[in-house]
């Protein structure tokens, strides 16, 4: 590959550089001579396990977690949003924003969650340890014939799983900053841009070659068979999907590469709307064959998981103080919460987090906000960096739709063991910012760490089965095989529904395309996931469901300020004001932490998936109050008698009304001044140190310095 993807460089900004940077570091130490380190498979373990590590580092402090993806991708969609407002925090609402249609791409500083030794630093370091491995089973006597042979081998297990970690952080490069340094031989150097597509193209044939030598997810030689935190088979089939998905969809591309593919080609694209700051938007004119093999990948999955479980029904049975269940989406979450050594059924690979041990950047920036201190709170701080926009979470969630209330909540913790109202003006915490994600609640841990915030050990999900699922159909729905897309858009919809509710045909026809349909459920199922964005951006889909979004936006604001409320078309009503009252739970429903929701007339119940840890005083809160949940009445019905809830001890609190007060944050702000025209700026700029060392420019209007 190395010899011929070097015709996708730029010609105009390739230079050879001299040595390489700590910054780009391409080799380990750890790492040495094939009959050294793989002498025996412990050693061949031992020098993935270092790789793994730098890999899981990378996920959940730039990548995944924090970083990156915690300033764009998990708030920069049709779905979610960013809590604090846009006047403090430049460094995230431009970039998520697209940069104000481009026009700020320019100013670096407002660039401040792009440093020099973050994403793109540890992303080659992944890079690097990953090549070192590869390049040391390659130089094994017999590889050629154990490739040949292409069946199963502890050997091709370990070369799988190197050429899967380099695949996947380079897949992780492509979706942040576009066309980037490639290299997979140890001790080169990264120095000059690579075109992505021919990057797909190596990275797919790699992934594509070592895929049969692999075991499937479960069965890997020494590795215990329910853990899934080990690229497997199955891991690289549905990665397969993935980057197919990706290289045959839609991106924003500099205008200033030589457009070619693996063997020097030129490649045509299909374009739609303007130019942006000399780039084009659009994909592969080929794009097609793409999907056919994300198709077969997907459905590879499909056929054999391994231990993944995609549950169609909860296998839970009621609780012993009489919670109900009945939500196999619920389930899945409660799962990654229930045990620190445990991981979920429907998982394909989670990055793994021990409890009290480093940064565990899920719960903590995308869970339930907490207002706790930073030590010792009950739970500790939660910051809610992500949150869902209002006019999604009550115009375009179907009431009926269980996965709703475990995708967002109206309400957070104080830190004290009691929930607390999240009003929608700006801030973070559960003091603001509006409707949280709410898939990760350290409340409903078994065991809680309450000695300080950031070490729940809740493990980062980053393949599962639903989005098997969903990619298969949404490839099969491109190709004209509509049919098999709805068999799986289907399973996916049809348990997350109370029997008879999930009315699929009617929903498939309310969109204008079955592909649309599918995009759309995916967005329901992955809704606080920070899978939107690119999701969007990829189908084509992004500056359509921007537009549509921020017009209902503008409809429930302008009838907020006409009448004091807003009623959707779904049957949703969102008020001026609510009410709410601090309960006892304990003593009224035998538990405090809620679950699905089984009478929507009881307050305490619903919305579903609340409250708060069942039991904070055996975990040293020492002056545990009794009332701990909130009873909210008025959240989407209009409330017919005011004073009866006063009379009941409910206090009328502000609620559309703060929405209208900050106006300009949930409108004006949300992706300023974005023409769905131009070709959207999603990308990252490179770091001047990162430019002088690979010897390349800024593309995209970014600064150069």
């Amino acid at each position: 590959m190395q010899s011929k993807i070097k015709y996708a460089a730029v010609a105009v900004m390739t230079v050879g550089i001299a040595g390489c940077d700590d910054y780009l570091e391409t080799s380990s130490p750890s790492v040495v001579d094939a009959d050294f380190v793989f002498s025996n498979m412990e050693l061949a373990r031992a020098a993935l396990d270092g790789a793994y590590e730098t890999w899981r580092d990378c996920a959940q402090n730039k990548v995944f977690g924090d970083g990156l993806f915690y300033a764009a991708d998990v708030v920069g969609s049709d779905i979610e949003r960013h809590p604090e407002a846009f006047a403090n925090q430049p460094g995230r609402h431009y970039p998520e924003g697209l940069y104000q249609n481009g026009t700020y791409a320019g100013s670096y500083g407002l660039t401040s969650y792009q440093k020099e030794d973050d994403a793109y630093a540890s992303l080659y370091s992944v890079i690097g340890k990953a090549n070192a491995i590869a390049a040391a089973i390659e130089d094994t006597e017999g590889f050629e014939d154990m490739v040949s042979a292409g069946q199963p081998d502890k050997v091709g297990q370990a070369y799988g799983e190197a050429v899967a970690l380099r695949a996947t952080a380079y897949r992780e490069l492509i979706k942040n900053f576009g066309d980037v340094p490639y290299q997979d031989k140890i001790g080169v150097a990264a120095t000059g841009l690579t075109g992505r597509d021919s990057i797909y193209e190596a990275i797919l044939a790699q992934l594509i070659r070592v895929e049969p030598l692999m075991y499937t997810l479960g069965q890997i030689p020494g590795v215990q068979g329910t853990a899934k935190n080990f690229f497997s088979q199955t891991y690289v089939q549905g990665l397969i999907g993935r980057i197919a998905l990706e290289a045959g969809g839609y991106q924003t591309r500099r205008g200033d590469m030589n457009r070619v593919d693996i063997d020097g080609n030129a490649i045509s694209y299909d374009n739609v709307g303007k130019e942006n700051n000399g780039a084009t938007y659009g994909r592969r004119s080929d794009w097609q064959k793409y999907y056919d093999i994300a198709k077969t990948y997907f459905k590879k999955v499909i056929d054999n998981p391994g231990t993944a479980v995609f549950h169609d029904t909860d296998p839970r049975s009621k609780g012993s103080n009489g919670q109900e269940f009945n939500n196999p989406h619920q389930y899945f979450f409660q799962q990654m919460m229930d045990d620190d050594a445990a991981y979920a059924d429907e998982s394909i690979y989670e990055y793994p987090m021990q409890q009290g041990g480093g940064n565990d950047a899920r719960p903590y920036s995308f869970g339930r906000p907490s207002s706790g201190g930073s030590k010792n709170a009950y739970p500790c701080k939660s910051y809610g960096q992500g949150r869902i926009v209002p006019a999604f979470y009550y115009g375009m969630f179907d009431p009926a739709d269980k996965r709703r209330d475990v995708a967002a909540t109206v309400t957070g913790s104080t830190g004290k063991g009691t929930e607390t109202l999240i009003p929608f003006t700006p801030n973070s915490k559960a003091a603001g910012g509006g409707i949280s994600y709410n898939k990760w609640d350290e409340c409903r841990q078994k065991n809680v760490w309450t000695a300080g915030q950031r070490k729940s050990g809740i493990n980062g999900p980053y393949m599962r089965l639903a989005e098997i699922y969903l990619g298969y159909a949404e490839a099969c729905a491109a190709t004209g095989d509509e049919s098999e897309a709805r068999t799986y858009l289907s399973k996916i919809r049809e348990r997350s529904f109370p029997e008879g509710m999930a009315k699929t045909d009617e929903f498939i026809s309310s969109r204008q395309s079955m592909l649309e349909a599918v995009v759309d459920e995916r967005g329901f199922e992955f809704a606080g996931e920070g899978d939107r964005r690119f999701t969007l951006i990829r189908t084509g889909l992004f500056a359509q469901k921007i537009k549509a979004v921020k017009e209902l936006t503008a409809k429930m604001i302008d009838g907020l300020k006409a009448n004091g409320y807003y009623e959707f078309e779904n049957g949703n009503v969102i008020s001026d004001s609510i009410y709410t009252k601090l309960v006892d739970a304990k003593s009224s429903h035998k538990y405090r932490l809620t679950t699905q929701c089984t009478d929507e007339n009881d307050p305490v119940l619903f919305p579903g998936w609340r409250g708060q840890n069942d039991d904070w005083a055996s975990m040293g809160l020492s002056d545990a109050p009794s009332e701990t949940n909130l009873a909210i009445k008025g959240l989407f019905s209009r409330v017919e008698d005011e004073d009866a809830l006063k009379a009941d001890g409910y206090t009328k609190v502000g609620w559309g009304a703060d929405l209208v007060k900050n106006e300009d944050e949930y409108l004006k702000y949300y992706f300023l001044d974005y023409d769905y025209e131009s070709a959207p700026i999603y990308l990252w700029p490179f770091t001047p140190n990162v430019m002088s060392t690979g010897g390349f420019t800024n593309g995209y209007g970014f600064a150069q310095r």
